[in-house]
């Protein structure tokens, strides 16, 4: 199971007849039981190469390859719950042959289990992302795709929320692609970490990590934020001199 990226080129045309490039080439791969973390600024057009891997834009220059009849999971920036149906009904809209078994432990990881014939409204954000998780991995996709899933949570919500999508992604070997802002949810969930350019994007630099994710501490995610650090330091000061020559 393998999902491979090759963009040479994504334009957008304006409403004046200006093109705007929105992706630079960009190609990396991703294995099963894989995470992979998208870090760039906002605006480089992370969203946009979200949209051309899921098969949702097919106006660009280059090739997607996901494993023929690959379940997909998709959690938004934003839950977009059908507010008319209860969490377990809008779980069961998305996977209709998830088993009771299967549905009760994704509720109890996730801490949905006093919530399940509650509506969207009723739902705090938090508990809104968490129903969005599971509708995600009720599928059992092969790719699961989470674009941003912890922001504006506060630091303790998304610690926590962080450390149940951990579980999920442990539990089935899935290939995961993230986007986030945060470098510390990158180091914490990704294997590999590639990070990307203002737009139009191209990846600056691509980062494995090889310590396991439930072998990291404190100690270990400190020690590659260090060397994160050291390598984004050398990077800037490369571009720089490129710059000013």
């Amino acid at each position: 199971m393998r999902l491979e990226v090759e963009i040479t080129g994504k334009t957008f045309k304006s409403a004046a007849g200006g093109t705007h490039e929105v992706l630079a080439p960009v190609k990396f791969a991703l294995q099963s039981g894989e995470v992979g973390v998208l870090i760039g600024p906002s605006g480089c057009g992370k969203s946009t190469m979200l949209r051309i891997i899921l098969g949702l834009d097919h106006e660009f220059q280059g090739r997607i390859a996901r494993p023929p009849q690959a379940r997909i999971g998709m959690v938004f920036q934003e839950p977009r719950l059908l507010p008319w149906r209860s969490v377990e009904q809008n779980v069961r809209l998305a996977a209709p042959d998830v088993t009771d078994a299967k549905l009760a432990e994704l509720f109890r990881i996730l801490e949905l289990e006093a919530h399940r014939n509650h509506f969207p409204g009723e739902l705090s954000l938090g508990l809104a992302r968490r129903v969005a998780l599971a509708r995600a991995f009720a599928v059992e996709p092969d790719l699961l795709v989470l674009d941003e899933p912890l922001a504006s949570l506060d630091d303790a919500l998304a610690g926590r929320l962080r450390d149940e999508i951990a579980t999920l992604v442990a539990s089935r070997p899935v290939m995961t692609l993230l986007v986030t802002h945060s470098l510390d949810d990158a180091i914490r969930l990704g294997d590999r970490l590639l990070f990307l350019s203002p737009r139009p994007a191209r990846i600056m630099q691509e980062v494995p990590i090889a310590i396991p994710r439930d072998a990291r501490g404190e100690a270990e995610i400190a020690a590659i934020k260090a060397v994160l650090a050291r390598r984004i330091q050398e990077e800037g000061d490369e571009r720089a001199g490129r710059d000013a020559s």
